[in-house]
């Protein structure tokens, strides 16, 4: 009889689960919170391939984080895992070939439930076979993180990829609901600090599946206002001279990529 699993958090628990796994799992109904922390752990789980079930206000809510969203897409990519929506009342379930844990909290505890039992096993995998066979799939439209990294490097330079990521590390969330720092923010604000072209950042953006040109412009200019960024144009040999990004902050140009954005919410704030 497998033991059931008892941790502070969920992110113990899912590492225990899925550490210990192999082959394709089903992860049913997760939390707002157990599915934020799961595309991580299953990162971290590289024997393991997971179909997730979940319903798609909790997708779309959790998933427009561009920190867990870009995860997921290269954990897609990757084929380690599919998303599906399923809106119907259960249990957090993971099920795998050879045991159903379920998932409860109480007591400022997090508890795996698990049994072994082959024959319940066996129907509860079943089960979720054919309710994964009726789910529509759930459309990941951020780009994988990988892909963004490597052509932000080949296609604008070295320099900012770094500068993009130290951003991202010091972040909790990106999220693009047009407040803070989302992705488009970040990369105008790293484009800003090495002086690269409006032109090309939001060319790069737009081609990678970040976002439109329109939105990059946009999103300038609301950085301008506050005072974030600024830009010079640049002379070009044919059409309109082009926009040159900087930081329109002293505060802004006198700090690393780790603390810009830290710097950059304290103004916005302001």
């Amino acid at each position: 009889m497998r033991s059931n699993i008892l941790e502070s958090g969920v992110e113990g628990l899912l590492e225990s689960v899925l550490g210990d796994a192999t082959g394709e799992l089903y992860l049913i109904n997760p939390s707002r919170e157990i599915l934020e922390v799961s595309i991580p752990a299953i990162e971290q789980a590289e024997d393991v391939s997971v179909r997730l079930l979940a319903g798609e206000r909790v997708l779309k809510d959790v998933l427009d984080d561009f920190i867990v969203g870009s995860t997921a897409a290269d954990l897609i990519e990757a084929d380690r895992l599919a998303l599906r929506t399923f809106d119907e009342p259960t249990n957090t379930l993971i099920v795998s070939d050879d045991a159903v844990t379920a998932v409860v909290s109480a007591g400022g505890k997090v508890a795996g439930l698990v049994t072994d039992d082959t024959e319940f096993v066996s129907a509860t995998r079943e089960q979720y076979e054919s309710e994964w066979d009726s789910a529509e799939q759930f459309k990941l439209r951020t780009p994988p993180i990988s892909r963004v990294r490597s052509t932000l490097s080949e296609e604008i330079g070295a320099d900012v990829a770094e500068d993009f990521d130290g951003v991202l590390t010091s972040l909790e969330t990106a999220r693009g609901n047009g407040e803070g720092l989302d992705e488009v923010t970040i990369s105008l604000l790293v484009a800003a600090k090495n002086e690269e072209l409006l032109y090309d950042i939001s060319k790069w953006g737009e081609d990678v599946g970040i976002a439109s040109k329109a939105t990059f412009s946009r999103t300038k200019t609301r950085l301008e206002e506050m005072g974030l960024v600024d830009t010079e144009k640049v002379p070009i040999d044919v059409g309109r001279p082009r926009l040159r990004l900087i930081l329109g902050d002293d505060r802004l140009q006198s700090t690393s990529s780790d603390d810009l954005a830290n710097v950059a919410q304290s103004l916005m704030a302001s």
